[in-house]
Parts: structure tokens; C-alpha cells; sequence
């Protein structure tokens, strides 16, 4: 097993990404903190971790809020024994609006999630990885937060903040034996895109707008989060993986 008697938090673990990469976790070997604002899902993934024989806890989590952040960690390393691999993968998005459109308010919901909420796990997790001996921190930047795209500038600018936060940790934190990564997923088939589902006239280009000419799968994303934690990774820090099916280069 690849992430063998390996202690994870999952933030954003109630669905999608966040939830294949709790569940991939498991099966590999890990105890995993499923974090998330919404109970019902957080709960949910644990169940899907049991149902295959791992083991879980849930922790109801904000990720703007570092009193949450503080609790999750302290959590997760009282109940398990330590820590040694952080996902802050918990994101929204935003109103697709032009920039002077967008309400002050979302944009401060938007980033302090997608940012700031990084930050705040990136804070609060490397002292804990630190005792553990080291591990693996992994980001979840955006295909969007490289490239950039129309009426989604707190989602583009949150997600590139993300990018280079990432190199300023693998930096800082190297020393500890504390790898930091990000990964850069493209369009994939989360509850996020059901809006652009909806759209008759865009879906049809957005969904083949890369070079494989689909979209993707939360487990295709958490098979690059769970080579980013393993050892496999051993010696890569400080990147941004794109798991985009060639959009970037589209």
C-alpha cells in the first residue's frame, strides 16, 4: 500500500475531488479526516471509506476560518497520532460576471476560501507534519488559475494565488522534510460545472476543450493527489500538476 500507516485531512472530502482523493487514500493504506462545511456529504465519504475497510472520521470544517482549521488538525492528530499528509482541496467558484460586476463580498468568500483557506492549512498543518517526521502538503490550484478565463476573476485570481503559494511552502518547509505540491485540474465532473451543463450553447465546446477531447473524473484527479503524497514524489516539490487532459495547451 502506497500511503501504508499514513495519517491524511481532506478538506472539500465531502464530494468530488475531494471525496475520490479520501476514498483513493484509504484504499492505500491511510487513516483520513474528511473535512468539509456540508455534514450530510463529510459523512457520506466516511461511510464509502468503511464500506472498503479504512478508516475515517469526519470534522465539520470552514476553511476560512482558523479557529476550524486549529480544531480540524488538533483533531485528526489526537484521534490518529500525528499527521502526514494535508489536502486543502475545499474551493467554490464564483457569479460568471464581468469583474466590475462582481459583488465585494463574493470576491472575499471566494478567496478567503480558495486562498486563504490554503494559508490557513498550510499553517496550521506543517508543525504537525513537522513532529510526524515530514510529509506531503498537496494544493488544489485550477486549470483557470494558469491560464485565466472571462467572468470568473475571483476564481482565477484565488487559483493562481494558489500556484505560487504552493513554491513559497516547498520552499519554506523543505528543511522539515515537507514536500509541497499543487495540482491544476481542468474541466472535471464535480457539482462546480453544473451550471455549465446547463448551457446549451457553451457545454459542447467546454467539454472538449482540451487535447483528449473530454472532460475529467475525481479519480483521475486523485490518482495525481496520491502520487503527489506517496513516496513516489519523493523528490518533486514546489510544482503545479496539471491534470487537465492537455487544456492547458489547448
Amino acid at each position: 500500500m502506497r500511503l501504508n500507516k499514513k495519517i491524511a485531512i481532506v478538506t472539500g472530502g465531502g464530494s468530488g475531488i475531494g471525496r475520490a482523493a479520501a476514498v483513493r487514500f484509504a484504499k492505500e493504506g491511510a487513516t483520513v479526516a474528511v473535512a468539509d462545511i456540508n455534514s450530510i456529504m463529510g459523512e457520506e465519504t466516511v461511510s464509502l471509506i468503511k464500506e472498503v475497510g479504512g478508516e475515517a472520521i469526519f470534522v465539520k470544517t470552514d476553511v476560512a476560518d482558523s479557529e476550524q482549521i486549529k480544531q480540524l488538525i488538533q483533531i485528526t492528530s489526537n484521534t490518529f497520532g500525528g499527521l502526514h499528509i494535508m489536502f486543502n482541496n475545499a474551493g467554490i467558484g464564483n457569479s460568471e460576471v464581468r469583474s466590475v460586476d462582481l459583488a465585494e463580498e463574493e470576491w472575499d468568500r471566494v478567496v478567503d476560501i480558495n486562498l486563504k483557506g490554503v494559508f490557513l492549512g498550510i499553517k496550521y498543518a506543517v508543525p504537525e507534519i513537522s513532529k510526524s517526521g515530514g510529509g506531503s502538503i498537496i494544493n488544489t490550484s485550477s486549470l483557470l488559475g494558469l491560464k485565466g478565463q472571462k467572468y470568473m476573476s475571483a476564481y482565477n485570481a484565488s487559483k493562481a494565488g494558489v500556484v505560487v503559494l504552493t513554491k513559497n511552502a516547498a520552499l519554506e518547509y523543505g528543511k522539515y522534510n515537507i514536500r509541497v505540491n499543487a495540482i491544476a485540474p481542468g474541466v472535471i465532473d464535480t457539482k462546480i460545472i453544473e451550471n455549465w451543463k446547463q448551457n446549451e450553447r457553451k457545454w459542447p465546446i467546454i467539454s472538449r476543450a482540451n487535447a483528449l477531447g473530454r472532460i475529467g473524473t475525481p479519480d483521475e484527479v486523485a490518482n495525481a493527489v496520491l502520487f503527489l503524497a506517496s513516496d513516489e514524489a519523493s523528490f518533486i516539490t514546489g510544482t503545479t500538476l496539471s491534470v487537465d487532459g492537455g487544456g492547458l495547451t489547448y
